[in-house]
């Protein structure tokens, strides 16, 4: 999760691209060819500094509402926040670059605040824009992708499109971890993919897009890069029952259905709103 990875460090050395500290195991991604990974499109994507994100809309949002942006708690530019910390209504000028379907970055987008970030039972962010979702479409032909408010189910066909490297990775829900834990960090209900998901460095943030739906399911964290138990860059599993469990080379997402009860209109975060249970400051 907070060390580039030799797959990213070799594609520096070949391109040059800026460093990208993130979140998973370094492996091969899954073939761009593959039929799940061809239905699911970079539009809407953006690429960080040092991750991946996506223009995020909730189910209730407004054409007109400011835009958000959603990464990982951990790809903040101020650095990781702290176990228990809770980022809420912070200035940023952030930039994200928009992406359109075929991976071209289109236009640069500001952000104006970091409306919520955590690393506390889950790994978010999420960043206000300067502008509205019509803005940006009729710029530049780009809509939002939607948040699902719904649970994933295990099976469930999935695609996480990573903005800053511009490749997608083709998998299935194979189970959640009642918790994941890593180093100081603990996260609540994460995704576990099935082994044909080999995200690397840079892919965090990564929107996860139910296939079928075509909505957000999740936003893509970490992996176990080598078989550590409960350390950085290798979290394990924690069952309700205490009992640990480590998986090499699988990587997480963590799940983000609960994120629509903490906004009301206008894309105003309101963390006291009935249903949300985002942790607060």
């Amino acid at each position: 999760m907070n060390k580039p990875l030799l797959a990213a460090l070799a594609t520096l050395a070949v391109t040059g691209v800026g460093v990208a500290p993130a979140a998973a195991s370094p492996a091969s991604p899954a073939s761009p060819a593959a039929p799940a990974a061809r239905a699911v499109s970079f539009a809407g994507t953006v690429a960080l500094s040092n991750c991946s994100g996506s223009v995020v809309r909730l189910p209730a949002s407004a054409d007109d509402d400011p835009a958000l942006v959603m990464s990982n708690g951990h790809c903040l530019e101020t650095g990781f926040p702290a176990a228990g910390e809770v980022v809420v209504d912070q200035p940023s000028s952030r930039t994200f670059g928009l992406l359109n379907a075929s991976g071209t970055r289109v236009a640069t987008l500001r952000a104006v605040k970091i409306a919520y970030a955590t690393m506390t039972d889950t790994d978010v962010s999420l960043y206000q824009l300067g502008s509205t979702y019509a803005q940006i479409r009729g710029s530049y032909g780009i809509s939002p992708l939607t948040l699902n408010d719904t649970r994933p189910a295990a099976g469930t066909a999935i695609t996480v499109v990573s903005g800053y490297w511009k490749r997608t990775y083709a998998c299935n829900v194979d189970g959640f971890a009642y918790r994941l834990k890593e180093g100081e960090w603990t996260w609540k209900d994460s995704v576990r993919y099935t082994s044909a998901c080999q995200t690397i460095g840079g892919t965090s943030g990564s929107p996860v897009v139910d296939n079928a739906t075509g909505k957000v399911v999740a936003v893509n964290n970490t992996g176990n890069e080598d078989g550590g138990r409960c350390t950085d860059n290798n979290p394990c599993e924690v069952a309700e029952d205490g009992t640990v469990t480590v998986r090499e080379g699988i990587n997480y997402a963590q799940q983000t259905y609960g994120i629509p009860a903490c906004f009301g209109p206008g894309n105003k975060l309101d963390l006291s709103r009935g249903g949300c249970a985002l942790p607060k400051p």
